[in-house]
């Protein structure tokens, strides 16, 4: 995280987003899930079934990790009632949105971002390889970053839809705002004035951004302040086995066409 405000209680992370101490209790109440499911894209048909429930996958199985249109081949550290629990490999292959006038996302302005129309494309995951969380029911998922020298960087808490899952698929959709836990336990929320421009334009209604922004409150709550077991330090601690190969995207229509779409490098 970078600090550029010279304000101690904000903050810009790495990835270019706003963020804002945390301070006080977290003030948690019922979230409106049914509300909340209205956004997913992917997984709510037949076939689909909720998280937490078998069959599940074995150690080192490979799972695609659907964010709507974007997909991330993972492999599965631990998967059972309690949650899902992945690595995403550094340099992985993967598809993700892109705007179709070439910028990158974080280059549209704040104000035109939701706007902006976009295809997919293929690209490689950028930085080292985490370890993703995804606890059974909850409208969020943990992901653990290390620092180069292989030190601790933080969780980072990425609110989103409860998944579903299909064989080796899970399902999930964004949800904009995001917590961001300091490895000395200080937290920020990140992207709360993106989630008021997603207000303004259209794409969220102010029922809907209230949801998300309770969802966050249940996050702190249930997840950090109770100290939920997606935090435990044996996940801090944890590394991929040594004979693990990247896993590659399948070869599938939604690939071939992000592909098409890709630009050379």
């Amino acid at each position: 995280m970078t600090d550029t405000s010279g304000d101690d209680d904000t903050a810009i992370s790495d990835s270019g987003g706003t963020m804002t101490r945390l301070v006080g209790p977290a003030t948690p109440r019922p979230v409106d899930l049914d509300l909340l499911e209205a956004q997913r894209s992917v997984g709510a048909d037949d076939g689909w079934r909720t998280d937490g429930t078998p069959p599940f996958l074995d150690h080192g199985d490979v799972l695609l990790w659907r964010y709507g249109p974007r997909l991330e081949p993972v492999r599965v550290v631990r998967d059972d009632e309690r949650g899902l629990v992945v690595w995403l490999a550094e340099h992985t292959e993967v598809v993700t949105w892109v705007p179709v006038d070439g910028r990158l996302p974080r280059e549209i302005p704040l104000a035109e971002r939701f706007l902006a129309e976009g295809t997919t494309a293929v690209s490689r995951w950028q930085g080292g390889g985490i370890l993703r969380i995804a606890p059974t029911g909850r409208p969020w998922s943990v992901w653990l970053f290390w620092e180069d020298d292989g030190s601790f960087a933080g969780h980072y808490v990425n609110l989103e839809l409860a998944h579903r899952r299909n064989g080796a698929e899970t399902a999930t959709r964004d949800l904009v705002l995001d917590l961001w836990r300091d490895p000395d336990g200080e937290l920020w929320l990140k992207d709360a004035d993106e989630l008021e421009v997603a207000v303004s334009c259209g794409r969220y209604t102010r029922e809907l951004a209230d949801e998300v922004r309770a969802a966050a409150e249940w996050a702190r709550a249930d997840l950090v302040e109770a100290a939920d077991w997606p935090l435990d330090e044996e996940w801090q601690a944890w590394r991929p086995p040594a004979d693990w190969t990247v896993p590659p995207l399948p070869d599938t229509e939604d690939v071939h066409s992000a592909r098409a779409t890709t630009l050379p490098t």
